[in-house]
């Protein structure tokens, strides 16, 4: 007899049958960045044994695999992923997204999903509403279109004068700049509180429009790689897909003709994130990779010495690194980003 069950991965006994089925369908990263952020599992039974399964992280849709073993390993996909968005739908998302290997995309978009981008190791799919069609109609376009039009993408946490100083810069060689600000809350700054402080920090540059990067325009590295095996092939794939999310969609609905980058000395992650934009967006958009403004000291202006400086209580240091309205907040609400490093929020990374 067949029947779906949730599955409590915090039994350790149904965690092993759950990751044991999934080694044999290919699948074998646990890693606890993958594994943490599932809030729910489902399974699909014939005779108690484990046929199929699938998860959700938020809105994403993760570790779906299906057994081929009675020749059925599509209608229990399809049973899997149907299940899933319905739960999801119970709870008021209507919205989901999907990230996993090439030869499954096809099986993803006969249930409905739209490929947003793809690549040798991996693909990203969306179904349901908001799409991505509605996240840049929502978005003011100029006119005339013949303006140059650029862009910049950043997280800003928090809003430095680093930050400042590649947006100057790109609004003194453009018409119009779009900054999107990366909307993703595993940051010592909300997201609500970084969109804040770059749209009061950058107020008297006319021709800048501050947005979220809602859904579209999130960290690459939160991508769920837990599909692919190598650790090489994982950041060519989240920074690949991130890439031509914006070479598909954001560029060319929004007349983006050029996008603007800071170098980066600290990070060789962001460094290859640069590479794969510049070789994505070639002959499509103009890349240009800023050389990051520097400190009297010759040190560079960076917001995860800004993170230290407030671990370390050293708010007279930030006030060198930052422009006044973000130095105004950080010292507003030092006990709360305090508190927040204290129950374990990370402040290293970009």
């Amino acid at each position: 007899m067949e029947e779906v069950r949730d599955l409590f991965l915090r039994i350790p006994r149904v965690k092993k049958e759950w990751q044991t089925f999934l080694t044999q369908m290919g699948i074998n990263d646990f890693g606890a960045n993958e594994i943490l952020a599932i809030s729910e599992v489902i399974g699909i039974f014939v005779d108690g044994k484990l046929i199929a399964t699938g998860s959700l992280a938020g809105n994403v849709l993760k570790y779906i695999a299906a057994s081929d073993e009675a020749g059925n390993s599509a209608s229990l996909f399809n049973r899997i992923v149907s299940e899933l968005i319905n739960r999801l739908r119970q709870r008021g998302v209507f919205h989901a997204f999907v990230f996993t290997k090439p030869q499954y995309v096809k099986s993803f978009e006969h249930v409905g999903f739209v490929t947003l981008a793809q690549s040798t190791n991996g693909a990203v799919l969306e179904v349901g509403k908001p799409a991505i069609q509605d996240f840049l109609a929502q978005i003011s376009k100029p006119k005339p279109s013949d303006k140059q039009i650029a862009a910049i993408v950043m997280n800003a946490n928090p809003f430095t004068l680093g930050h400042r100083y590649l947006v100057e810069k790109a609004a003194r060689e453009n018409d119009l700049v779009y900054v999107f600000v990366v909307s993703e809350n595993q940051a010592l700054f909300s997201s609500q509180e970084r969109l804040a402080l770059v749209r009061v920090g950058t107020h008297d540059l006319k021709n800048v429009v501050v947005l979220s990067g809602g859904d579209y325009m999130v960290s690459y590295a939160t991508f769920p790689a837990y599909f692919i095996k190598s650790p090489d092939q994982v950041i060519d794939y989240q920074t690949t897909l991130d890439a031509r999310i914006f070479g598909n969609w954001i560029g060319p609905n929004l007349g983006i003709t050029k996008r603007y980058l800071g170098s980066e000395p600290l990070s060789h992650t962001t460094n290859i994130y640069n590479q794969a934009l510049q070789r994505e967006l070639s002959g499509q958009i103009d890349v240009e990779i800023v050389d990051r403004k520097r400190q009297p000291d010759g040190n560079v202006y960076s917001a995860r010495m800004v993170r230290q400086m407030i671990a370390e209580q050293n708010l007279e240091a930030t006030k060198l690194l930052v422009p006044p309205s973000t130095y105004s907040f950080i010292k507003e609400h030092q006990t709360v980003l305090l508190e927040r490093i204290k129950k374990g929020q990370k402040i290293d990374g970009n």
